[in-house]
């Protein structure tokens, strides 16, 4: 049997934002044993007027390869609802991506490893920090708590109220 890998994945909506998040969580769920499960943010849209986004990450184990996992994550977004022929910059229905698969670094399957939004997007970083906040980024081996507890940019995000299956995931504070 193969290793399992720990995966982070990003997920973020701003068209009918509980329903898609829900649903990406629901097929995470029947697809992968255990989730583990940020808080669920709101942020402002980035790099474009828009309504505000919903944001987590989910991390799973897996022995799927990137690419496979690539895959499903972009028929799950098709099967929500996601143009593929948007501008980069706009409104989605749901938005899955691969931040960390294991220690990977560089292009695997397409898929640049690790995502360089960590770095870059509090609505990415602080929720990783939040489920992960010992693991070391695989390039900077710094941790996600020190990463975030460094960060600077002016985007503003805040934990809402959001359940899933019955299960307090967050509240607002």
């Amino acid at each position: 049997m193969v290793d399992q890998v720990p995966v982070y994945i990003s997920i973020g909506s701003n068209v009918d934002r509980e329903r898609y998040v829900r649903a990406a969580l629901d097929a995470l769920a029947s697809w992968f044993d255990k989730l583990e499960i940020s808080p669920v943010y709101e942020s402002e849209a980035v790099g474009f007027d828009g309504s505000p986004f919903l944001n987590l990450v989910v991390g799973i184990r897996t022995n799927l390869s990137v690419g496979a996992l690539s895959r499903r994550f972009k028929q799950l977004e098709a099967e929500n609802g996601r143009l593929r022929d948007a501008p980069k910059f706009s409104a989605r229905t749901l938005d899955l991506d691969i931040l960390t698969y294991g220690e990977a670094v560089g292009q695997m399957d397409g898929v640049e490893l690790p995502r360089g939004e960590i770095l870059k997007n509090a609505f990415v970083l602080r929720p990783l920090a939040d489920i992960a906040p010992a693991v070391k980024h695989p390039v900077c081996r710094k941790s996600y708590l020190e990463l975030w507890q460094a960060y600077h940019a002016d985007q503003k995000l805040w934990p809402i109220d959001f359940s899933w299956q019955e299960r307090v995931i967050s509240t607002a504070v």
